[in-house]
């Protein structure tokens, strides 16, 4: 199916980063069963809450930080260079899939980006070490440098509209896509789950690689349950020899 693909749409889940050291958040024993999740109008209406909220980012984006590409982001950069990818869609916020190579061009970041922060009244970029050293000296939430406005992370949070521009992008390349892969998503967050259901009302053809099983393998052409590395470096191994 690959190898006759020329516009395949990948698209990734915590399970493609796991092997990289970063915890999926909200399974058993994640972040999100130890915090309760901040909600953005909650963010924006209370100082108090934004500070606690860059804290707690700061202890996941220290993670990120020390994370490498996986053998999953590789494979997947390397099915990107070959022509048979078109774009990647990605829940991710880590960066992860343009450090294994992948043109920032060809990534389309559904959730946003944990490794900048940006102003939510101007949209000035901030990076995020002057976040910290902003909160380390002052213990207050950072305000914009430009505006004054609001500074959060460029990720999406809990409550937050989707990104108009990246949820029209990774549309068109559904919509254009002539296969459709679910890699590493349990496919149980929504609107991010739509784009496999949306690839097969458009008889796209659709795999699910998945460690277990996702609520959408009934609808798919081919469901692997299987470490995302080891499955995927078998996937490129056999490209490339063909």
């Amino acid at each position: 199916m690959v190898q006759r693909s020329s516009r395949a749409v990948i698209f990734t889940g915590a399970g493609v980063s796991t092997e990289s050291g970063i915890p999926d958040f909200r399974s058993p024993g994640g972040f999100w069963t130890k915090y309760k999740p901040i909600e953005f109008k909650d963010f924006v209406a209370s100082e108090e809450t934004r500070l606690e909220a860059w804290r707690r980012f700061l202890m996941i984006r220290q993670t990120i930080v020390e994370a490498s590409p996986g053998p999953g982001h590789a494979a997947i950069a390397d099915l990107v260079s070959r022509g048979h990818v078109s774009h990647v869609i990605t829940q991710n916020i880590d960066d992860l899939h343009e450090r294994s190579g992948v043109p920032r061009e060809r990534i389309i970041e559904i959730h946003g980006n944990g490794t900048y922060a940006t102003c939510l009244a101007c949209g000035l970029r901030h990076e995020i070490d002057w976040v910290k050293d902003v909160i380390a000296e002052t213990e207050r939430a950072p305000a914009c440098t430009s505006c004054g406005g609001i500074v959060k992370s460029a990720t999406i949070s809990f409550g937050q509209a989707m990104p108009e521009q990246e949820m029209a992008d990774a549309r068109a390349a559904t919509f254009n896509a002539d296969l459709f892969i679910s890699i590493g998503s349990s496919l149980q967050v929504f609107p991010a789950a739509g784009f496999p259901v949306m690839a097969k009302q458009n008889r796209t053809p659709l795999v699910i690689i998945n460690r277990e099983e996702t609520g959408l393998d009934g609808l798919a052409d081919l469901v692997i349950n299987a470490e995302i590395g080891l499955a995927m470096t078998a996937l490129t191994d056999r490209v490339a020899r063909r």
